[in-house]
C-alpha cells in the first residue's frame, strides 16, 4: 500500500508512464515518455473513479509526446525523439503539435509546427504564447523561442534567444561539450522568462520586447555541483519582503557517477541582474542509482507549500515560508509500478479543487489530497 504522511490518496489509474500531466477543469492529460501512446486524456470529474476518454497515438516509431499542455480548449504537445524512446523511423519531423479539445473526449489536430532534428523538449502555454525549446537547425542543443498562438492554426515565431556558442552556423563556438548547454523550458512571470539550460544553469531574460529577448543575469553551479538545472519556478507573491524562484535540478546526467540524488534550491530574485541562492533541501544521504532525486515542482503555484516530483521517493511537499530552512511537510510514496524496480515519480500538478496528481515515469496516475 502506498505510504502518506499529511495526504490522502484519492484516486488512481492505471495508464502507460508519463512525462508531464497537466489538469484543466475536471479532465486530466498525460503525456507519455514512450510510445506509441503519445497522449492520454482522462476525465476526473470523479476523481476517485478516473477513467480515459480519448487516447492519441504517436504516427512515427521511436518517438515521443511526453509534454502537454492546455489551456481555453487548445492543447499542445512536443513531437521529439530521444534515445529512451527508440530510433526514429525516416519519415519523423520534430515539432509542436496542436490539438483542439473543446471536447475533451474528440481531440482534433488542426496544426504541426516543425522544428528540426530531434524536435523540442518541455515548453509553457499561457493561452497566447507558447514559450519553447526547439532543436533548429544551425544551433547545437534547444534554444529558446516565443511563438505566437493568436491563430492556432498558423502560430508565429516571435522572438528567440540562445546562449552564445550555440549558434554554431553564425561561427559561434561553443564552450562546453556537446549539448550540455540548452534550453529545458522557460517559466514566465511578468515580463521575464526564468530558463533552466540543463548544465548550463539558468538564464532570466527580459521581454519587454519579444521579438529580442535580453539577456538580464544567470548562474550555473553545474560543476561544482554535479546535476543540471531542469526547472526554474519564479513565485508570483513576496515571501518575507523579498522575490523568489525555486529551482529543481534534476537527477539524471550527473557528472560523477558517485554523487548523491539531486537538489531543490531557494534563490532570491529581488535584484534580478544579481540572483542569490540561500537554501537547499536534499534527501538523499549518499550515492544512489539514476533518478533517486529531485525532479520537478508543481509549476502552478497555490502557496507556499510546494508540491515536488522527487522520483523514487514520489511525491514531496516542500513548505517555502521560510526560504532560508526549506522543508518537506507532507509526502506520499505510490506503489512500485508493476513491471518496474522502484518509483519514478516524474511530473506534479493540482487542479482547482486543490487535488494533486503524480504520474510515474513508468505506469500509473496517483491522485492525492492533502490533509
Amino acid at each position: 500500500m502506498p505510504e502518506a504522511k499529511g495526504f490522502k490518496e484519492i484516486g488512481f489509474i492505471d495508464c502507460k508512464g508519463g512525462g508531464q500531466v497537466v489538469v484543466d477543469g475536471t479532465t486530466a492529460y498525460v503525456g507519455h515518455t514512450t510510445g506509441p501512446e503519445a497522449t492520454t486524456i482522462i476525465d476526473v470529474s470523479d476523481p476517485a473513479n478516473p477513467r480515459q476518454i480519448a487516447q492519441i497515438e504517436c504516427e512515427h516509431q521511436g518517438v515521443h509526446a511526453h509534454k502537454v499542455r492546455v489551456r481555453d480548449g487548445l492543447m499542445l504537445t512536443n513531437y521529439e525523439s530521444k534515445a529512451y524512446a527508440g530510433e526514429p523511423d525516416a519519415g519523423f519531423q520534430g515539432g509542436l503539435n496542436i490539438f483542439d479539445v473543446s471536447d475533451p473526449s474528440k481531440p482534433e489536430h488542426i496544426h504541426f509546427w516543425p522544428s528540426a532534428k530531434s524536435g523540442l523538449h518541455r515548453f509553457t502555454y499561457d493561452g497566447r504564447y507558447a514559450y519553447i525549446s526547439p532543436e533548429l537547425d544551425d544551433y547545437i542543443g534547444n534554444i529558446v523561442m516565443i511563438l505566437d498562438l493568436k491563430d492556432p492554426r498558423n502560430p508565429v515565431e516571435v522572438g528567440r534567444w540562445h546562449m552564445p556558442g550555440q549558434h554554431i552556423g553564425a561561427g559561434e563556438v561553443p564552450t562546453w561539450k556537446d549539448d550540455e548547454h540548452r534550453c529545458h523550458h522557460p517559466i514566465r512571470l511578468g515580463n521575464h522568462l526564468y530558463t533552466s539550460y540543463w548544465h548550463g544553469g539558468f538564464v532570466i531574460l527580459n521581454i519587454d520586447d519579444m521579438a529580442n529577448p535580453k539577456f538580464v543575469s544567470g548562474m550555473d553551479w553545474s560543476p561544482p555541483f554535479v546535476f543540471p538545472t531542469h526547472t526554474c519556478l519564479p513565485i508570483p507573491f513576496d515571501i518575507q519582503g523579498e522575490k523568489w524562484m525555486v529551482v529543481a535540478d534534476e537527477d539524471a546526467a550527473k557528472l560523477r557517477a558517485d554523487a548523491p540524488g539531486a537538489m531543490l534550491w531557494m534563490v532570491c530574485v529581488s535584484d534580478l541582474e544579481h540572483p542569490v541562492p540561500v537554501s537547499t533541501i536534499q534527501l538523499d544521504d549518499g550515492p544512489r542509482p539514476p533518478r533517486a532525486g529531485c525532479h520537478q515542482p508543481a509549476e502552478d503555484v497555490k502557496g507556499t507549500e510546494i508540491p515536488v516530483a522527487w522520483f523514487s521517493k514520489g511525491l514531496q511537499m516542500v513548505d517555502i515560508s521560510d526560504p532560508f530552512n526549506i522543508k518537506v511537510c507532507a509526502s506520499f510514496q505510490p506503489d512500485v509500478p508493476q513491471g518496474s524496480k522502484q518509483v519514478a515519480s516524474n511530473d506534479v500538478c493540482w487542479d482547482d479543487r486543490g487535488l494533486i496528481y503524480l504520474v510515474d515515469r513508468d505506469r500509473g496516475l496517483n491522485i492525492v489530497e492533502r490533509i
